[in-house]
């Protein structure tokens, strides 16, 4: 008798020391990853444009409004350029919007991204044009992380100021394709994209179609607001 009480004290015993470290290897367990958080904001399409047209002060004027408004949305410690050519004039060599932007990788105010790079953004290679950027109303918003008004929304406001080929680059053909290089908002015309890749006969979201002129009012009426993309020149 004397042997079963100690043989069950025993064992009671090793059941009370083993507990801790049963229930020790239950709280070790490690508890599911936290959610990484999305990219800082690389990219945005102007909430607002100048109000002038297409006057925006030149490339300068444009690029301060980018700053402006990525400074009042939180976003000001990066520099920001408009993406925007100018033409050869009065002495001055053309300038490409592509070359104004940085290197890449960007990502819009909702963390998607849009490119990883210029070469990608362009569709500089046949396997690059084939897969294609992911500029597009699911990814392009505003400073602000706010949607764009597009093709369906009233009013539509999917033409977006660019002066450029499809390469991203200022056109050489003699005609005014940047509204007199960003400083006219009457005569001249201004080369514009589709941000949402819809509406009329392109889809390019740097080379649709161009502006009726440079008015503020004739903007409106084709589908746009004076608006243009914004581009961090140090995203990473």
């Amino acid at each position: 008798m004397r042997k079963i009480l100690s043989l069950t004290l025993a064992a009671a015993s090793a059941a009370a020391m083993a507990a801790p470290f049963a229930v020790g290897a239950i709280a070790a367990e490690p508890a599911p990853a936290a959610k990484a958080p999305p990219p800082p904001m690389s990219f945005f399409i102007t909430s607002v444009g100048l109000g002038k047209g297409a006057d925006l002060g030149g490339l300068a004027g444009a690029d301060k409004h980018c700053q402006n408004l990525a400074a009042a949305a939180g976003a000001g410690n990066r520099t920001w350029h408009a993406y925007l050519s100018t033409q050869a004039a009065n002495g001055q060599p053309a300038v490409n919007a592509r070359d104004r932007i940085g290197t890449g990788p960007w990502y819009g105010a909702k963390g998607g991204k849009i490119a990883d790079n210029v070469a990608h953004l362009h569709g500089d290679t046949l396997d690059l044009a084939r897969a294609g950027n992911a500029l597009s109303k699911a990814t392009a918003f505003s400073e602000k992380g706010e949607p764009i008004k597009a093709t369906g929304d009233t009013p539509n406001q999917h033409d977006i100021l660019t002066g450029s080929t499809v390469e991203g680059k200022a056109f050489t053909d003699g005609a005014d394709h940047t509204c007199k290089n960003w400083t006219s908002s009457s005569d001249g015309a201004a080369q514009l994209g589709h941000f949402d890749r819809t509406g009329g006969n392109s889809i390019s979201w740097v080379n649709a179609h161009p502006s009726r002129s440079c008015s503020q009012q004739d903007l409106v009426a084709t589908g746009g607001n004076g608006l243009f993309y914004c581009f961090a020149i140090d995203a990473k």
